[in-house]
């Protein structure tokens, strides 16, 4: 596969200043895609971007995605995360990387392209937990992520299951789902005046935490005086 002429093919391209063998171009007025070659020229590295194009950002995350072959080792999971990272004034902690089956970058366009591109953007370490399947990956990097947005704010590693016996509310099932911040948030208020239900979370890092509210607050199985606090929980989802 020559991935450099696969993509001076896509049209419209033009190099990446102060990065070698990286080129970048813009499908339309929203949008710019930028993308590195590995230095074998066997991989790529692509980071698109909505709305807004940071040249020195997109330029420092690709340079990193190569420096780390993310995505590239063998039997790659498919969202692979290295951390150390940093840019600017930019919160990001690390630079994720989407194997091709996830983002499929380049599908129905040019196959053999798609088969060898990690799609990369800069990332917080508490979004990810590092056994993400496959079904789990595609979630997360299409409908939660939003990986094409560098002013996003984390978006955290949660799972949740909850029963509201108050508002009829729940989840399906016994197993915790995928939820986001402001979710959690709102169950966890709805719990007072709620006997009997309960809301319980997961990070990043496996921890799990049950509260209750019973007459008084339980956090698994210890009473507190007061509710759980919103930087409470950001604390123990672990964003900045």
């Amino acid at each position: 596969m020559n991935i450099e002429q696969a993509v001076t093919e896509i049209g419209n391209v033009e190099e990446v200043p102060g990065l070698p063998m990286a080129w970048r171009w813009s499908p339309m007025s929203r949008f710019m895609f930028s993308l590195a070659m590995d230095v074998d020229g066997g991989w790529a590295y692509q980071m698109n971007s909505l709305n807004v194009h940071d040249q020195g950002l997109s330029r420092a995350v690709l340079a990193f995605a190569r420096q780390h072959s993310l995505g590239r080792e063998l039997g790659a999971r498919p969202l692979t995360v290295a951390t150390g990272f940093s840019y600017g004034t930019y919160r990001f902690d690390a630079v994720a990387a989407a194997a091709p089956l996830v983002h499929g970058y380049h599908h129905g366009r040019n196959e053999a392209l798609n088969e060898v591109v990690s799609a990369v953007f800069p990332a917080y370490q508490c979004e990810f937990r590092g056994d993400e399947s496959l079904e789990e990956a595609v979630l997360r990097f299409k409908r939660m992520l939003r990986p094409t947005i560098v002013s996003r704010p984390p978006v955290p590693y949660l799972r949740m299951r909850y029963e509201n016996t108050r508002t009829d509310g729940g989840s399906v099932g016994p197993s915790r789902g995928f939820t986001t911040y402001d979710v959690l948030l709102r169950e966890l208020g709805l719990l007072e005046g709620a006997p009997g239900s309960f809301v319980e979370f997961e990070n990043s890092h496996g921890q799990v935490w049950n509260v209750q509210w019973n007459g008084s607050w339980l956090v698994n199985g210890t009473a507190q005086d007061a509710p759980p606090s919103e930087s409470w929980v950001a604390s123990a989802l672990g964003c900045p």
